[in-house]
């Protein structure tokens, strides 16, 4: 049997399945399109999980149902998705996963960005006798090479600690936990560490920082996923200047070659098809990419084209829940942003709510709500599984254009 493992410095592609139907489609795409790709079938967040109401054996369980069922040959992982409790690791190294991405978001302080010299100071001195590894960056200085440079004061050092430094003592204990726990179990593993989750970019001196003391501690980084330049909303486009996030990717994968090689991660991947190609350059092919709920829109792509009655009903529950499921999601749109359905027909629905920015992300992030209503939870799910094969055909041609453009 062909079961998840780890991926080492391959290439990697993660499909999120929030209802369990989709990777017959994501191995038909990746069979298709993606060239020297790695595939990560079965990835979902604790959140997703809650949100669901699924278990992370379950998710595994049907991407190996998937992958048993044609016979996928090519090494494949799968993901424990943001991680943020001890307690969630033994569940998803007895379902055999494969990834471990640490989220340490909670611990990080978002607000050392915009601190004066004087908060600064006082911040520092509460944490200084828990980071006291933070002295040995002072003045590093570092040419990493394509004009990269690597440049530590005492200011940007003291900023550094208050931000990540539990973050980073954090996801030391977590990595030390995920070991111990894959170890008992005899399974191969791997590592990521995201601090993507900030409002500002990552600074190459907060990437070397946070990458270095990983490393020297011992921990086996297959992939960080920094904050990087521009505008990362869920299910649509980048938004900013492919070309400076070009740049900016091209700087952080320098640190990622000389201090590693590690990959470096992308996160909120999903429909981000115009920095595709640059971010595959700029890493070399050294990247992860990581999707989730753009296939639960094509799931509502397949039930707008075969029952609209059904699809205006999901919209309209969707409306109703987008206020409190937005938040904890980074998004800058309103629900006037979008039609109710009452207001427009059928076809001019489903283009607003899945071709159109305001109307994806208004379906994205209501997911959860949708999936767990007692009445249509069953029915959205019941007619993908009765349209399989369009469903399939869908997810074929929407991830070989995500494929594509990282294969450029």
């Amino acid at each position: 049997m062909n079961r998840p493992a780890p991926l080492g410095l391959e290439p990697s592609f993660g499909y999120g399945d929030r209802l369990g139907l989709a990777t017959p489609g994501h191995i038909r795409a990746h069979l298709q399109t993606g060239g020297p790709v790695r595939a990560v079938f079965a990835q979902q967040s604790v959140r997703e999980l809650e949100r669901t109401r699924r278990s992370c054996a379950a998710v595994a369980e049907a991407a190996q149902a998937a992958v048993d069922a044609v016979g996928f040959a090519q090494p494949w992982g799968a993901d424990a998705d943001h991680l943020k409790e001890f307690g969630d690791i033994e569940a998803f190294v007895a379902a055999g996963y494969s990834f471990f991405t640490i989220d340490p978001s909670d611990h990080v302080v978002a607000e050392a960005d915009s601190m004066d010299r004087d908060q600064l100071r006082l911040a520092f001195a509460e944490i200084r006798d828990q980071v006291a590894w933070i002295e040995e960056f002072e003045g590093v200085e570092a040419d990493l090479g394509e004009g990269v440079r690597i440049s530590i004061g005492p200011e940007g050092l003291a900023r550094c600690a208050v931000k990540y430094g539990r973050a980073v003592n954090f996801s030391l204990e977590m990595a030390t936990a995920i070991d111990r726990s894959c170890r008992a179990a005899s399974l191969g593993y791997e590592i990521e560490v995201s601090v993507d989750e900030t409002t500002r970019p990552t600074t190459l001196a907060e990437h070397w920082i946070v990458a270095s003391r990983l490393l020297d501690s011992g921990v086996g980084l297959a992939a960080l996923a920094p904050r990087y330049v521009g505008g990362f909303e869920k299910g649509i486009d980048y938004i900013g200047d492919p070309l400076e996030f070009e740049r900016d990717a091209n700087a952080h994968a320098r640190v990622a070659q000389v201090l590693g090689p590690y990959k470096l991660s992308l996160h909120s991947g999903s429909d981000k098809l115009s920095i595709y190609p640059g971010f595959a350059r700029a890493t070399g092919g050294a990247f992860h990419v990581k999707t989730a709920g753009t296939s639960y829109l094509e799931a509502l792509r397949v039930i707008a084209a075969t029952d609209p009655a059904l699809f205006g009903r999901v919209i309209g529950a969707a409306r109703r829940h987008f206020a409190r499921d937005r938040d904890t999601y980074h998004l800058s749109i309103d629900l006037d942003d979008a039609p109710p359905p009452e207001q427009v027909t059928a076809a001019e629905l489903a283009d607003a709510y899945l071709d159109r920015d305001a109307g994806r992300q208004i379906a994205h992030v209501t997911f959860g709500s949708i999936l767990t209503d007692p009445q249509l939870g069953p029915l959205v799910k019941g007619q993908v599984e009765c349209e399989s094969e369009l469903y399939g055909d869908f997810l074929e041609r929407h991830f070989n254009r995500h494929l594509t453009a990282l294969n450029p």
